[in-house]
């Protein structure tokens, strides 16, 4: 029986399941995949999940760091084949069949450690481009592989869309972040609007329109930047960065329509727009 990235049928199914639980819709936008690439990136997926569980998740600040240096060691093993459950044994599948590079897997990790170690409120640019690279253009190096894609080009997709991708997620979570003690808009552009640096002040200001556009503007600036490497790539390739690309814009542009002025209302795209995205973007 021919399976997925050769890979043991219980070891598909247990890292699908992972993905699958999320609820996102993540494991739709990969359909447009062939079955070792989708695998692979339910792989990727559930690596990133897992990790960033041990961040977010109850726990002292010593047994979060054992677990991520847990994975620390098992990210060294993918590259020699060795694993200890079925989202390792699939990564080291993935690994082999798309040169997966070790260090976009630990910077990864990292990231989840900046997040474990303390509560960001505020960062500077600097920092906060750090933590998007990390937790994000990361995942787009790791992906882009899987797609099909290990050119320069592709790397500069993955660290203009990462960037755009978790810039549009900060926007959209902004109170669902400060309830948890966390603000990852940038203290640079916060002050510049008069904004207090702390949760309850970001809140509670009615400046914070201001900062937010701000923000906006760069996600606009970084998806310009994707778009344009993407045009460098392979096409087939990148349908689902393209996938992904439109379907962030579109949610930043409804953000924007939304101006911050009730962050208790999720904004998201409706029904017909998630299909005409998928149309214009996944089938082409």
């Amino acid at each position: 029986m021919v399976t997925a990235l050769d890979a043991a049928p219980a070891d598909l199914a247990a890292v699908e399941a992972i993905v699958r639980a999320a609820g996102t819709s993540f494991y739709r936008g990969m359909a447009v995949l062939t079955p070792d690439r989708r695998h692979a990136m339910y792989a990727i997926y559930a690596f990133c999940r897992i990790v960033d569980d041990i961040a977010d998740e109850e726990g002292t600040l010593d047994e979060k760091r054992a677990g991520l240096a847990a994975w620390r060691v098992s990210i060294a093993g993918l590259r020699t084949g060795v694993s200890h459950d079925p989202v390792t044994r699939v990564l080291v599948k993935a690994v082999a069949a798309f040169d997966l590079r070790e260090q976009d897997f630990l910077d990864v990790v990292d990231g989840m450690q900046m997040d474990a170690e303390t509560a960001i409120v505020a960062p500077d640019l600097a920092t906060l481009d750090l933590y998007c690279d990390r937790v994000a253009a990361a995942v787009g190096r790791l992906s882009v592989r899987a797609f099909g894609d290990a050119s320069p080009a592709a790397d500069r997709v993955a660290h203009a869309l990462g960037r755009a991708l978790q810039l549009t997620n900060i926007l959209r979570d902004i109170k669902e972040d400060a309830d948890r003690g966390r603000v990852y808009l940038p203290a640079e552009y916060l002050r510049e609007a008069g904004v207090p640096l702390t949760p309850e002040g970001v809140l509670t200001s009615p400046a914070l329109p201001l900062a937010c556009a701000r923000v906006a503007l760069l996600a606009h600036r970084y998806f310009r930047e994707a778009a344009a490497a993407m045009d460098e790539c392979d096409r087939k390739a990148m349908k689902p960065a393209r996938l992904m690309g439109a379907t962030y814009a579109a949610i930043l542009v409804a953000l924007e329509h939304a101006g911050w002025q009730d962050l208790s209302a999720r904004v998201g795209l409706s029904k017909w727009r998630k299909i005409w995205i998928l149309l214009r973007y996944g089938l082409t």
